[in-house]
């Protein structure tokens, strides 16, 4: 089971220079993806002087999510794994690709870097409001939970396929791609239920910088679970036991 391979990791292991570069590249990874994804819907909002959502407005959103995460993923990918969101570094951490302490590490470079983004964003838009992310009339939190975990469920499913998989061969090339295709899939689906956030740092920094917090555990919980379960069926179910190297403090 990947759970008997979690590791807690060295105390020391916060303070060294590979894991403060990786969690900087996690930073930036995030600003960068931030930016663009919360930035699309601000854009779209003064376009249509604040009108109601559209599927034209959907597809957009789709389409910067997507493309700005396969950025994100492909700066990052070489520094910290190109993580961009603490859903993905649970789901590592309990196939035990990453250690507790480095995962601590990378959740706080990534929500501070969702932080910076959507005040960055208030600031260059003049006041524009960063929305909080929000349910959708009819939906209770519990139907956004079942949301959140499915779509995050096929998130990190693809993260370990084609990235985590020892396995995996040349097919990592295309995992930036794939990663950043189904995110913007699932905003197609979810986006008009619940904001499709699939990542608690992307529904964190608006949460602060807007004071907004009404079911925001929504985003957390969601996530979690569906990394939780797609890293213990993936590594269960297709790489075992034998394909895995013990973990050293410098894997992600």
């Amino acid at each position: 089971m990947p759970v008997t391979r979690i590791a807690v990791g060295n105390p020391g292991e916060a303070s060294e220079p590979d894991a403060i570069r990786a969690a900087l590249a996690e930073f930036f990874s995030m600003i960068i993806f931030v930016f663009a994804g919360e930035g699309s819907g601000m854009a779209f909002s003064k376009l249509t002087k604040n009108g109601s959502a559209t599927p034209a407005g959907l597809i957009a959103a789709s389409l910067a999510h997507a493309f700005a995460l396969f950025v994100a993923v492909s700066v990052g990918a070489n520094i910290s794994g190109g993580h961009v969101n603490p859903a993905v570094t649970f789901g590592a951490f309990i196939g035990g690709n990453i250690t507790l302490l480095r995962g601590i590490l990378y959740w706080i470079a990534q929500l501070l870097g969702s932080v910076v983004a959507c005040v960055l964003l208030k600031f260059a838009t003049g006041g524009m409001e960063t929305s909080a992310f929000a349910l959708s009339s009819g939906l209770s939190p519990w139907n956004a939970v079942v949301f959140e975990i499915v779509m995050t469920f096929g998130l990190v499913y693809t993260v370990y396929a084609t990235a985590l998989d020892p396995k995996k061969g040349n097919v990592g090339i295309v995992a930036p791609l794939a990663i950043g295709f189904i995110v913007g899939a699932n905003i197609l689906v979810g986006g008009a239920f619940d904001g499709a956030s699939m990542n608690p740092a992307v529904s964190f920094g608006p949460a602060v910088v807007s004071w907004t917090w009404t079911s925001h555990w929504v985003y957390w919980v969601g996530p979690l679970i569906g990394a939780a379960i797609a890293a213990l069926v993936y590594d269960t179910v297709f790489v075992g036991e034998n394909a895995h190297e013990p973990l050293s403090t410098n894997d992600f």
